[in-house]
């Protein structure tokens, strides 16, 4: 495992650091407290053209590799999760397109979500299918050259702002995951029987829009189905492999954030007459964090890599990247408050946010259980 960084994506990861440091940083705790979603960091982001980082350039973007944009998400998240979310969210929504788009649609659709002028969502789960997304109960009934869907969605993130929108429904309701199809929505926040309601009240990345999605009989044209009928529970699994990578970056970003905190805090803080980080309770501490974040990065990079390779093995590695390195976020961030103590518990340190971030992580794009059967799956199946 040899994941070295090009100049190219050396020189993005160092003005993203720049960018992230200086612009969003002291923002941070405002998004936080407020829940109100950043529209400035969007701005900020079509300015410095983030936004292409995801897409191939024959459609406006800069890159098209999961490296150059894991290493993207990597340096946002660790000064704002929610702000690195939207980069990996517009990445999420452009997935199906470039998986199952037809040339037409790619060239129709993804230059805008490379400049960001359209922001984008991807609406799987629903209220009663979030791990079992084959279970999905949102109809879409073919009417001559157009599909009307029926039903909800659950968790969508971005979906109270997107523009356009990946929606998964049955086609045969008799069928499990061969009845899944694939839509794309334009314009979705102004289509005639589609409402979304914001969800708040969460714990973490509160500054992200996250909403339930309700479709009461919107019509779409045939020609924004994406595949064939039926194709869209394998383009859905498809899109995960690539995008849980996404997800482990924002995870590492938040964990070397708390640990660059923790490390500097125990530096300044005196206790007994020295700073803590003499002691060696907190040097035992801090080298775990140091070993666990590094052992994230490194499985991170990989995965995103095998992406890059189109390796027949991106499954496997995105479910360990995306389970160690969620996993290692929330070891991290609690170990970050522990250090801090009194001041790690209030909202006047970034810490305790960080460990509120870091819980979902091991929630969205398939919880820490469903990864762990999706790495045993392969084993044995293997």
């Amino acid at each position: 495992m040899d994941i070295r960084l090009n100049d190219e994506q050396t020189m993005i990861r160092d003005t993203v650091r720049d960018i992230a440091r200086e612009r969003i940083a002291p923002r941070v705790a405002e998004i936080d407290r407020s829940g109100e979603f950043p529209w400035d960091v969007v701005d900020l982001f079509r300015k410095h053209d983030l936004f292409a980082l995801p897409f191939p350039p024959e459609y406006g973007g800069l890159s098209g590799s999961a490296l150059t944009l894991n290493v993207a998400i990597e340096e946002v998240a660790k000064v704002c999760a929610t702000s690195a979310l939207i980069l990996a969210v517009q990445a999420l929504g452009g997935y199906p397109l470039m998986i199952a788009g037809t040339d037409e649609q790619k060239a129709r659709l993804l230059p805008d979500l490379a400049t960001g002028a359209k922001l984008s969502a991807y609406a799987l789960s629903e209220p009663g299918a979030g791990s079992d997304p084959a279970g999905m109960e949102t109809r879409a009934e073919r009417h001559a050259d157009e599909y009307v869907i029926t039903g909800s969605k659950l968790w969508i993130t971005q979906g109270g702002i997107a523009d356009t929108i990946t929606v998964f429904a049955k086609t045969d309701p008799n069928e499990r995951a061969t009845g899944v199809s694939a839509f794309v929505l334009e314009d979705a926040q102004h289509l005639k029987g589609f409402a979304a309601n914001t969800i708040h009240g969460k714990l973490g990345i509160r500054g992200s829009n996250t909403a339930e999605l309700h479709f009461d009989e919107v019509v779409v044209p045939a020609a924004n189905r994406l595949g064939k009928e039926g194709d869209g529970f394998r383009i859905a699994m498809k899109v995960l492999d690539r995008s849980r990578p996404g997800v482990a970056a924002q995870a590492l970003g938040i964990a070397q954030g708390a640990l660059d905190y923790a490390v500097g805090y125990a530096r300044e803080r005196k206790q007994f007459g020295k700073a803590i980080a003499e002691f060696q309770g907190i040097q035992f501490m801090i080298a775990d964090m140091e070993a666990q974040t590094a052992a994230a990065r490194a499985m991170v990079y990989w995965a995103s890599q095998l992406i890059d390779d189109k390796s027949p093995d991106v499954g496997h590695f995105a479910a360990i990247a995306k389970l160690l390195a969620a996993d290692t976020a929330m070891k991290v961030t609690t170990d970050a408050v522990q250090i801090l103590g009194g001041y790690g518990y209030v909202n006047e340190y970034p810490v305790e946010r960080m460990m509120r971030d870091a819980k979902i992580t091991q929630i969205y794009e398939g919880t820490s259980q469903i990864q762990r059967v999706v790495i045993a799956r392969d084993l044995l199946r293997n």
